[in-house]
């Protein structure tokens, strides 16, 4: 191609050795700092100018269309009068600001800028320079864009609803208009506040029940940045002068007003019915679904009183069981079993409730997999120690230790106690759990029934063979702490004139009682380590 003709400017003087051109081009792989400092240039240079490529008008399946960027509508309007560059018809520009426009970008290099730009921080519409505060100017004009988006969509869509070429640009400003909320996360203070008042907060609700579940997959993860238990720190960190005490506290009412506002409006109800319209088969919804298990644990972490709200108001704990019992491994499936972990933590209602649906015979059967083999990496682990801390968590109450007994998980757990697998010590935490208190009776019992006693006093004797997989995570002093809970809960809830008290006796008498040698040593060690806290302790004092 001809520039010269091209840009319409007389040749330019050869400059350097070899009549080389001045005009500067990008290498092929620009680095970070190149792409800043070009962008410094242009600024100062007074020639930037974004433009953004033309819309796409591919629909997606299921009726969905797929949300791609456009230009603002002042963009439009000054593309169609002419005034970008390189369009035929505009404003005469001098040397610095028409022939060496762009800096000799090409459209590739030229996007990666913008890219780059965007990850500063310096997105489109937003009052964001070099790290500054969003200022209440400008959040207006983001949710008043955000507001007016919506309902240009609304009226496309009533117009052509058979028609998606017709809503499909709205549908882009939509995407678009909600994306540039993201930023408002680091301006909690501010931001919260305006996002309720002026009812935005109702209209983002409302979006997710919105016929397209892409946006509905867009609003989930503003929901779940504008949540995120991290919001605001960023800026205050910048931020020198500010006491870091009030700005907490301001972001924390910040964040109040708004979880406030989001359930006002019944959005824990329709995040969870979303779930059923998320295809986790492709990676947009299995994202979506990711999201929205995130936005659940912002909400719990930020109240966790509310997981009796979540708990009553919604389905979600039939959809964490229903999710994970599912044969593939996934994150999502870890995240359900976190979750799940979290809502049984410490609510005694919710526990009642995941034993009604079923719960402990659904985790019974997800543990029993466990039994021959091993999980095949971390995060499979991870999900396994889930499922063990939800049924411990469980049983805490009486009525699960009942549903557990009958669901033979006495059983199951010895026998994962013989295996020696990676599941041999979060078993040993369950009897543990299970035993405890007057309730662990009939377990403890069953215990002894099911010849428990040679595995457990093996076990305590340190005779078991040490696991050498490297997944393994649980310290030996945990196991520990665990088998002597069980031998307290059978001493205490065994009847004193059974069987199963007599074989209990026996198996410290035996071998020359090398259990009650063993006790003795665990007393001396644990007094010795006590003995050296204690002194600890009394120099801190005497400084």
């Amino acid at each position: 191609m001809d520039i010269d003709k091209f840009f319409k400017a007389p040749k330019l003087p050869a400059g350097g050795s070899g009549g080389s051109s001045n005009k500067r081009r990008m290498a092929e792989n620009p680095t970070p700092e190149m792409l800043k400092r070009l962008r410094t240039q242009e600024i100062n240079n007074g020639s930037h100018r974004t433009i953004t490529p033309p819309p796409s008008a591919d629909v997606k399946g299921k009726g969905r269309a797929t949300a791609v960027s456009l230009r603002d509508e002042e963009d439009e309007e000054e593309y169609e009068r002419g005034n970008f560059a390189g369009v035929d018809g505009g404003d005469d520009e001098d040397e610095e600001g028409g022939r060496f426009f762009g800096g000799g970008l090409t459209d590739e290099q030229r996007e990666i800028l913008n890219i780059f730009d965007k990850a500063q921080g310096g997105r489109e519409g937003v009052d964001v320079q070099d790290g500054d505060d969003l200022n209440i100017a400008g959040i207006r004009r983001l949710l008043l864009k955000f507001e007016r988006a919506i309902d240009k969509n609304q009226a496309q869509r009533s117009k052509y609803p058979n028609d998606p070429s017709k809503f499909i640009d709205s549908e882009a400003d939509l995407d678009a208009a909600i994306k540039s909320l993201l930023p408002l996360s680091q301006a909690p203070m501010l931001a919260y506040p305006e996002l309720v008042r002026s009812g935005t907060v109702v209209k983002l609700v409302e979006l997710l029940t919105h016929e397209n579940v892409d946006i509905v997959i867009d609003v989930v993860e503003l929901i779940k940045e504008l949540t995120d238990e991290d919001v605001g720190n960023e800026a205050d960190d910048e931020d020198e002068d500010e006491d870091e005490g009030e700005a907490g506290s301001s972001r924390e009412k910040g964040m109040k007003l708004l979880i406030d506002g989001l359930l006002e409006n019944t959005v824990l109800e329709l995040l969870v019915s979303n779930l059923s319209r998320m295809n986790e088969a492709e990676e947009s919804d299995r994202q979506g679904v990711y999201n929205t298990l995130n936005v659940f644990e912002n909400v719990l972490a930020f109240n966790p009183t509310l997981s009796r709200t979540l708990v009553t108001n919604t389905s979600v704990l039939k959809w964490l069981l229903e999710r994970v019992q599912a044969k593939t491994h996934d994150d999502n499936r870890v995240y359900a079993s976190e979750l799940l972990a979290i809502i049984l933590q410490d609510n005694r209602q919710n526990r009642l409730d995941f034993g009604k649906g079923g719960g402990v015979d659904t985790l019974l059967q997800v543990l029993s997999q466990y039994r021959k083999k091993d999980p095949v990496d971390a995060d499979e682990v991870e999900f396994m120690e889930n499922i063990f801390d939800s049924l411990c968590s469980s049983l805490a109450e009486p009525e699960i230790k009942s549903l557990f007994l009958e669901g033979e998980g006495v059983e199951l757990m010895v026998i994962m106690m013989k295996e020696k697998m990676l599941a041999r010590s979060r078993s040993i935490k369950v009897l543990d759990f299970a035993m405890q208190g007057t309730a662990g009776t009939a377990c403890c019992e069953m215990f002894v029934e099911a010849l428990g006693l040679k595995t457990l006093f093996s076990a305590f004797m340190g005779k078991a063979k040490k696991q050498k997989n490297p997944l393994a995570t649980t310290p030996a002093s945990e196991d520990a702490t665990h088998i002597l809970g069980i031998i307290s809960s059978l001493f205490s809830n065994i009847p004193s004139d059974s069987t199963a008290r007599v074989r209990l006796l026996t198996k410290f008498v035996e071998s020359d009682y090398e259990k009650v040698d063993r006790l003795l040593e665990i007393r001396e060690s644990a007094e010795a380590r006590l003995a050296v806290t204690n002194k600890e302790i009394e120099q801190e004092r005497r400084v």
